[in-house]
């Protein structure tokens, strides 16, 4: 494979973008609208300055070869049509990503392998829009993945599995540790561990038990962990966090997707992405 287009270029789209890139692969980066795009590759270019300070051994020519093999479209069938290889990283909502794969499956080349970066909801229940099930499967990466270098792989029961194989290696080959499900998880395995962690985190502020910046001091320094449940959902992102929060029944919960779509996602305080979340990153 050498021919990657990411469709959804937010966060995480970004961070995919250019992992992918500097390990030596052409990457068309596709989103809605110029606007997207324009924010994107400033995102891309930060994430590039990032790899140079956090990086082992990462030179500037990798960097500038990274930068040199992305490029940019909103036209989503032009930017498939000589893919080797699609990830889908759009937001998490599971009508519009069939809606995605509904119109490219009749413009994807035979050998495309399609991938989808979804957080929660389950491969099986895209599959069949795709026009290539046994062509599809999951790939899911962790939030600062030049760090946190994980990558999940997920089957579904129609998946060929030469074609796992080949995701796979395609993780080992951007430098990712390929961690292999082997059967469908809703969640996969780092947010069926992390989930109930955030979640319980949004019970007690959605609840009036405490605030975030404190909730977040017990955590560190009960636990020694480098950092808080809210400092990781600005991390996430909090337009994600809503989404997912927002299924929830638990009035707790229901109380915290509130706060957080009016006290944050209507003042366009999306997290670390936008400098303001939970905390202030200006």
């Amino acid at each position: 494979m050498k021919n990657i287009t990411v469709i959804g270029v937010g966060v995480l789209g970004s961070q995919i973008t250019f992992q992918t890139a500097v390990h030596g692969f052409n990457v068309t980066a596709c989103d809605l609208s110029d606007d997207i795009l324009s924010a994107s590759k400033k995102a891309i270019e930060g994430i590039a300055t990032m790899y140079q300070a956090e990086i082992l051994g990462t030179t500037d020519d990798q960097i500038a070869h990274g930068l040199a093999n992305i490029s940019y479209t909103t036209d989503h069938i032009a930017a498939v049509a000589d893919a080797d290889m699609v990830i889908e990283a759009i937001t998490e909502d599971l009508e519009q990503k069939r809606a995605l794969y509904r119109s490219i499956a009749g413009v994807l080349p035979d050998r495309t392998i399609v991938c989808t970066n979804s957080s929660t909801l389950l491969p099986s229940d895209m599959m069949d829009a795709t026009g290539c099930p046994e062509r599809f499967l999951g790939l899911h990466y962790a939030n600062h993945i030049w760090t946190m270098n994980c990558a999940e792989v997920m089957a579904t029961s129609k998946t060929d599995p030469a074609v796992y194989d080949q995701v796979v290696r395609f993780a080992t080959d951007t430098g990712m540790v390929a961690v292999p499900l082997k059967k469908e998880k809703a969640g996969w395995l780092l947010n069926s561990l992390s989930v109930p962690f955030l979640d319980a985190a949004s019970k007690l502020y959605g609840g009036g038990y405490a605030e975030p910046t404190d909730i977040d001091a017990i955590w560190r320094i009960g636990t020694g962990s480098p950092k808080g449940p809210f400092q990781y959902l600005d991390i996430v992102g909090l337009k994600t966090a809503y989404h997912i929060m927002s299924m929830s029944k638990d009035p707790d919960v229901q109380n915290f997707s509130r706060i957080v779509k009016e006290k944050y996602l209507d003042e366009g305080k999306l997290g670390i992405a936008t400098g303001e979340g939970f905390y202030s990153y200006k």
